[in-house]
């Protein structure tokens, strides 16, 4: 099984003579003033979750975009500062952009075009010429970031997701000799579905002058490979998984992004779990009542309203479970300047008022909604405390909330009810698996995942821990490295 220090071992063995550089938009750590105080948050972010560990295993330098209030106070001349906190393992350079081209670049063109054109679940995407040249423009930020950090030396610059698609050709530009992966953590839609964008083979050209691309699927390759046949002239090897132009290559391959499997599991058998499960039950009035949990951004790809509307029909045909049943849902509020967001922020809040003035016993009601960030050591006490847990993506790339709770039960105990609409289902095949458009089926998994027995239970969450054990982080990492080095080297 892969540890962070076979996977330190691995980077120093394969990478000794490369700076090691992540680039991403969102930042691992974000420093905001809390009154006249400094304070730390981990913003809610599967990729940054996924990617701390490996660079605290690797070391380098991460550069994003400094978005905390209080970003600019910590960093020295040249926009650096050690992270973690407590102890420093490596270097974030932040990147600073003003409010127009975060609207633009960030808001704009990766939220509001590339963002629904991937994740097909009927959001139109907005083309605005504007933002694009923003988006284009911020590109050019980063890569100047990138450039000068790397100066005259060989480096390995490991590019991560959709705001930072045009990044590695901008690079190359400038330097062939720098070795360039990026890895794209959403779905990769239909030839038929990404055609529409009118700026496609920009796109397609920037994503082909990485080395390697990855995804988190074979299906996101493959629907990657028939759009760049369709799209721009490119010698495609389906064999293999390359794309060639000219004298250049590049490898396409799928890896399932993961979680830190032992971390987490350790993490959710601290005593102070116990005691945190405590207080979220007096701060909530939870007595004996059988939990339900769902920790989502507040998307509308995470299909929020149909776990709602599955709930709400799960009551309406199940009244002895009135008084007896709590469903928890965290939401964490994310790019509400959009208006599809704030939409949907709308239409939950609606659906839980509804809900519980429906159902409403006494002090007992069915949904406890808290809205906004809840600290890590609550959201393992959630997971901990849950006899099932509902992931019901519309559309996902992977989905690391599913593995976060399969990690966090140690007891293996609770019920995973999931997508299969998630990159997460592929791997994670003895959760009960339910399609969140089918509401009477999805009221009848919960009716399951609440009668099952015991050692049903337990059977289902060891194999799916087995699996995530693996399949964790530092593999998902390890392999990326592998296959860069040998498809650059020939190793």
């Amino acid at each position: 099984m892969w540890t962070r220090e076979s996977l330190c071992e691995l980077a120093q063995e394969k990478l000794r003579d490369y700076l090691f550089i992540v680039v991403s938009n969102r930042e691992p750590y974000i420093h905001t003033f809390s009154g006249r105080k400094i304070t730390t948050q981990v913003p809610a972010s599967g990729l940054t979750v996924a990617l701390d560990p490996v660079m605290q295993a690797c070391g380098g330098t991460w550069i994003a975009h400094g978005s905390g209030d209080a970003d600019r106070e910590v960093v020295d001349k040249d926009n650096k500062v050690g992270v973690p906190p407590d102890a420093p393992r490596y270097s974030l350079k932040r990147v600073w952009l003003s409010k127009e081209e975060e609207r633009g670049y960030y808001y704009g063109f990766s939220n509001e075009a590339l963002w629904p054109l991937c994740h097909v679940v009927y959001t139109r995407p907005v083309f605005d010429e504007s933002d694009w040249n923003t988006y284009k423009k911020v590109n050019e930020i980063f890569a100047q970031s990138v450039l000068d950090e790397v100066g005259d030396r060989k480096a390995f610059v490991f590019i991560q997701d959709y705001h930072l698609a045009l990044l590695s050709k901008l690079i190359k530009e400038r330097n062939q000799n720098i070795i360039t992966a990026q890895f794209w953590h959403i779905p990769w839609p239909n030839p038929e579905a990404f055609r529409i964008c009118p700026w496609q083979q920009e796109i397609l050209q920037g994503l082909l002058s990485n080395d390697l691309l990855g995804f988190h699927i074979r299906y996101h390759c493959n629907n990657f490979l028939d759009t760049v046949e369709r799209a721009i002239k490119a010698r495609v090897d389906r064999g293999k998984y390359e794309v060639t132009q000219g004298s250049r290559k590049t490898a396409l391959r799928p890896f399932p992004i993961s979680v830190d499997f032992e971390k987490i599991s350790q993490d959710a058998q601290e005593e102070e779990v116990e005691t945190e499960i405590e207080k979220l039950k007096n701060r909530l009035g939870l007595g004996n009542e059988m939990i339900g949990v769902g920790i989502d951004r507040i998307d509308y790809t995470k299909g929020i309203p149909d776990r709602l509307r599955a709930i709400d029909r799960f009551l309406a045909k199940n009244r002895r479970y009135w008084g007896k049943v709590v469903f928890i849902q965290v939401g964490v509020l994310s790019r509400i300047q959009i208006e599809n967001y704030r939409k949907l922020k709308e239409e939950i809040d609606n659906l839980v008022e509804e809900i519980n003035w429906k159902y409403r016993i006494g002090h007992w009601t069915p949904i406890v909604y808290l809205l906004g960030y809840e600290s890590p050591l609550t959201l393992t006490a959630l997971r901990r405390m849950a006899n099932f847990c509902i992931v019901s993506s519309l559309h996902d790339g992977m989905n690391l909330v599913a593995k976060e709770f399969v990690a966090s039960r140690f007891d293996e105990d609770g019920v995973l009810i999931l997508s299969p609409f998630t990159g997460a289902a592929r791997e994670l095949t003895d959760a009960l698996l339910v399609n969140p458009y089918a509401t009477n089926h999805f009221a009848e998994a919960i009716k399951n995942a609440l009668e099952m027995s015991k050692a049903q239970r337990r059977k289902r969450m060891k194999k799916m821990r087995e699996v995530v054990r693996e399949n964790n982080i530092y593999k998902w990492a390890a392999d990326i490295i592998s296959e860069l080095v040998n498809f650059e080297f020939g190793a």
